[in-house]
């Protein structure tokens, strides 16, 4: 593990913002870190990032206690932009990387390299007041990966971007993974997370309520639904379906029905199989995974609905 999180607490005031949240992030991955708004995301990442420290708990940082000196090995892109509006954005990025320990020379090459990679060199002499939200956005994202950093926090990278510019810096994520980069991606776009993350960890007021690898999380969360393609049916034997089968969803195209069905956890897909062959012909049955947008407002709303209850108590 690149970085573990021992049973962190940290509170604000009379709010607690973590509550043992224990988070373990696999070296050479990208980690997703989701939750609804002030469900202490932000807080966890500070913590990272030094910029405040935990209550309780303890970060360990490629097996040492996190530490002033791993602030170098880490690059952080927060959702808010961290940029000088006044200043040109040649000058900044070379006083940024400066700051994460790069000599001059070292530095200028390296912002080079990224200000043609991203088609910026004109950018050069521009103040980040005079960009877009989606330009500032992605001279941050350079300032972020500049001095290769082994641990890329990203919050939000994609906010401000066109289609266009959001593949763009999709790729480049993927590419700086490749090379080893750690990543924690911290987005409200599953779409993104379902591409991008191999683990994800989904945090909820102040509580961790679900983590792992995705693809195990997917699994665990399927809940015998499937979509099947059939021969068009007459009405009553449409009927009769319905009658055996929680039916989700009926669809009647030309010469085929579709339908989406969900069938109790003691009942196999072969013996709903073999009860519809008497009815229809089958062309096609396909089993219905669960989204992780899906699995997002599940478990969100199941950890809501619970505290509600113990409140109530």
């Amino acid at each position: 593990m690149l970085l573990e999180i021992k049973n962190v607490v940290k509170d604000y005031a009379s709010h607690r913002a973590l509550d043992h949240v224990s988070l373990n992030i696999p070296r050479g991955k990208i980690f997703g870190l989701l939750g609804p708004n002030g469900a202490g995301k932000t807080s966890l990442i500070r913590i990272i990032n030094q910029i405040t420290g935990p209550d309780s708990g303890e970060i360990i940082f490629d097996g040492e206690p996190l530490a002033p000196k791993h602030i170098g090995r880490i690059g952080y892109l927060p959702e808010e932009r961290g940029l000088y509006k006044k200043m040109k954005i040649g000058e900044q990025m070379l006083y940024l990387a400066q700051l994460k320990c790069l000599n001059k020379k070292e530095a200028t090459d390296r912002i080079n390299y990224w200000f043609e990679k991203l088609d910026i060199l004109s950018w050069w002499d521009k103040r980040v007041e005079d960009l877009s939200k989606g330009m500032q956005q992605k001279v941050q994202f350079i300032a972020t990966v500049l001095h290769q950093p082994d641990l890329i926090i990203l919050d939000e990278p994609f906010s401000g971007f066109d289609p266009v510019n959001a593949n763009l810096i999709k790729d480049e994520i993927i590419e700086l993974n490749k090379k080893g980069a750690t990543i924690i991606f911290s987005t409200h776009r599953m779409e993104s997370v379902e591409e991008l993350c191999d683990h994800i960890a989904l945090i909820n007021r102040s509580k961790k309520i679900l983590d792992g690898n995705i693809k195990d999380i997917k699994n665990k969360y399927k809940n015998q639904t499937y979509k099947i393609e059939l021969q068009s049916l007459a009405d009553e034997k449409l009927i009769h379906i319905e009658n055996l089968y929680e039916l989700k969803y009926l669809e009647q195209i030309e010469n085929k029905t579709n339908i989406i069905i969900k069938i109790n956890k003691d009942i196999s897909i072969n013996q709903v199989l073999q009860s519809l062959l008497p009815l229809a012909e089958i062309h096609q049955v396909l089993e219905i995974v669960p989204s992780i947008n899906d699995i997002f407002i599940e478990q969100v709303t199941l950890s809501n609905n619970s505290k509600k209850e113990i409140d109530h108590a």
